[in-house]
C-alpha cells in the first residue's frame, strides 16, 4: 500500500509498489480524488517504458553476440557419429543414444573475439538437398566417415563431395574418421591412408596446397574417449581464425549479405535502379 499525505489509500501489487518507490521523484498529478489513480497510471507508464528499454538493449546485445563470423559445416552418412563428435567438443560428454538429426542443427562457439557457427547436418540421403543449402557460405567443412564401415567413405565420395561446391571457394576441408575406440586390426575397413589422401586431394581443389599446412587436415577420432576431437576443431580455428594473425582471419570471416540500411548512399543508389 502506498500512502500520500491527504489522500486515500490505494492497494498495489507489491512488485509495482517496490518499483514505484525506487523511481527518483516520480511525477504525480493529483486532481481532487483522482490523485492516487493518476499516480498509479504514471507509475505503470514509467515501469513499462523502463522494461521496454531494457528489452531493446538485451535484444541488441543478443543480436551482436549471435552474429557468426565463421561457418563450419559437418557432412557425412547417417550414424557415423557427427552429432556425437560435436557434443564431445562443445560439452565434453559422450551420449551413445543420440537422435538422428533432421535437416540440420546449429551451435555457436566463442573463439577469442569471434563467434563460430557449427552446423550439424542430417546424414540420410533424403536430406541431401538441404545439406547443400546449409553448405552455403561455409569457410570450413568436416567430412566424417566411420572407420569400421567402408560404405560410409563411399557415401562421402558419391553424395557429399559435390555439396562442397556451395561452400566458399577457399573452404578448408578436414576429413575425419570416427569411432576409433572400437577399431581393431580385424574390424578396420578403411585404412588411414585413404582418408589422408582424400583430405589432401579436396584441399588442393579448394586452393589449399599440401605445403600450406603445418599439420595434415586429417584425423581419426573417438567421440567416446575424446581422442583427437579437440584437435580437429583447434586445427580448423587456428587455420581459419588465427588469433595472432588478423589478416588471415579476415579472409575467412563471413561477409554481410544484402543492403546495409545504415549506408544511406548505398540505399539511395539501390532505390534509383530500374528493373527494365
Amino acid at each position: 500500500m502506498i500512502e500520500r499525505p491527504g489522500d486515500e489509500h490505494i492497494q498495489l501489487n507489491p512488485l509495482i509498489k517496490e518499483r514505484a518507490l525506487n523511481f527518483p521523484k516520480p511525477t504525480c498529478i493529483f486532481v481532487e480524488n483522482r490523485g492516487p489513480l493518476m499516480f498509479l497510471c504514471n507509475t505503470l507508464k514509467r515501469v513499462k517504458q523502463t522494461e521496454q528499454s531494457h528489452l531493446v538493449f538485451k535484444m541488441q546485445q543478443s543480436a551482436t553476440k549471435k552474429k557468426a563470423d565463421l561457418k563450419v559445416i559437418i557432412l557425412g552418412d547417417t550414424s557415423v557419429g557427427k552429432t556425437s563428435l560435436i557434443q564431445r567438443y562443445l560439452n565434453g560428454v559422450f551420449t551413445g543414444d543420440t537422435i538422428s538429426t533432421i535437416g540440420a542443427s546449429f551451435f555457436l562457439k566463442q573463439w577469442g573475439p569471434y563467434n563460430v557457427a557449427i552446423w550439424d547436418t542430417a546424414g540420410e540421403e533424403r536430406y541431401s538437398g538441404l545439406s547443400s543449402f546449409y553448405c552455403r557460405g561455409a569457410s570450413a567443412a568436416i567430412l566424417a566417415y566411420d572407420i569400421s564401415q567402408g560404405k560410409s567413405l563411399r557415401a562421402l565420395r558419391e553424395r557429399y563431395l559435390q555439396l562442397l561446391d556451395a561452400s566458399e571457394p577457399n573452404c578448408l576441408v578436414v576429413v575425419v574418421g570416427t569411432k576409433k575406440d572400437i577399431i581393431t586390426s580385424s574390424s578396420r575397413e578403411i585404412p588411414s591412408s585413404a582418408g589422408e589422401i582424400l583430405a589432401l586431394e579436396l584441399n588442393e581443389k579448394k586452393g589449399r596446397p599440401t605445403g600450406s599446412f603445418n599439420e595434415k587436415p586429417f584425423f581419426e577420432t573417438s567421440a567416446k574417449s575424446g581422442e583427437n576431437v579437440q584437435k580437429v576443431f583447434d586445427f580448423i580455428l587456428n587455420t581459419c581464425l588465427p588469433l595472432d594473425d588478423e589478416e588471415t582471419a579476415k579472409r575467412s570471416l563471413r561477409q554481410t549479405m544484402g543492403i546495409d540500411l545504415e549506408n544511406k548512399s548505398q540505399t539511395q543508389n539501390e532505390s534509383t535502379k530500374k528493373c527494365c
